[in-house]
């Protein structure tokens, strides 16, 4: 799919990957974007920055039908479509399965992470392709781009990372069935499992927090950049023919238990 000019919706968008993804769709590849974020004042700063005629913020709990119905007319009413979704929103909060008392941890702290990090992108997935699936097709028969971001911890999640990682595993395995249901109707749908990235929560560690992490990197030893996760993401709207598939974005790297 040509990004020039197609409408992506970008959740987790008024920081970090989502927002680097924000700003890479509209400088390099001349699309419009539709910012959905808890932050209003970094979204509407976002806003400003990549111009009103580029962008639309919408205040949004991906983890509520409502807000995300609301989010989605405002974008429809300004755009008119949408042709691509990437789903950039998660928390990272830790979560073990015994405490240092060794009691249980409380299913209220898993089901948050849960809920934000599999549930809201489903959530935004299915409402996205709803609009979607009633878009005129490309000349390859293509009407809509799916990326859900999970991560490395899918794979190796170290201690405390129970919900975390689950809910990441939980978002790869969808990529199969929803690349299968959707994909008749145009609808491609993968995933991208960034490794360490210099996300703003990431640079605000301590250096030598960031330094130990550093040393699990592989090769080059080094953080991701962002203009390269959202470099990956053009690539898996670009490319007609990756579809349900897990990218893992990490230098390599095996994250140690902890």
């Amino acid at each position: 799919m040509k990004l020039k000019n197609r409408v992506l919706v970008i959740t987790g968008g008024a920081s970090g990957l989502g927002q680097a993804t924000a700003r890479y769709m509209v400088s390099e590849k001349g699309a419009k974007v539709a910012l959905l974020d808890l932050n209003e004042a970094a979204g509407t700063a976002t806003v400003e920055e990549l111009g009103e005629e580029n962008a639309i913020f919408c205040q949004t709990d991906v983890t509520s039908e409502e807000s995300i119905d609301v989010a989605i007319a405002a974008i429809m009413d300004k755009f008119g479509a949408i042709h691509m979704n990437v789903n950039a929103a998660g928390i990272p909060l830790p979560c073990k399965i015994l405490d240092r008392e060794g009691k249980a941890s409380s299913l209220a702290k898993y089901a948050m992470v849960i809920n934000v990090n599999l549930m809201g992108v489903f959530n935004v997935m299915a409402k996205c392709a709803e609009q979607m699936a009633k878009n005129e097709p490309d000349q390859k028969g293509e009407r809509g781009v799916i990326v859900n971001v999970s991560s490395g911890a899918a794979y190796e999640g170290q201690i405390g990372q129970s919900a975390y990682s689950g809910s990441k595993a939980g978002v790869n395995g969808m990529n199969i069935p929803a690349a299968r249901e959707l994909g008749p109707l145009g609808i491609r749908v993968n995933s991208i499992a960034p490794g360490l990235f210099g996300t703003p929560m990431i640079k605000s560690m301590d250096q030598k927090v960031q330094d130990a992490l550093i040393q699990m990197v592989e090769a080059p030893r080094r953080m991701g950049e962002m203009d390269e996760f959202a470099h990956t993401c053009a690539f898996l709207a670009e490319n007609a023919y990756m579809n349900g598939r897990v990218i893992r974005l990490d230098a390599a790297t095996v994250m140690q238990a902890k």
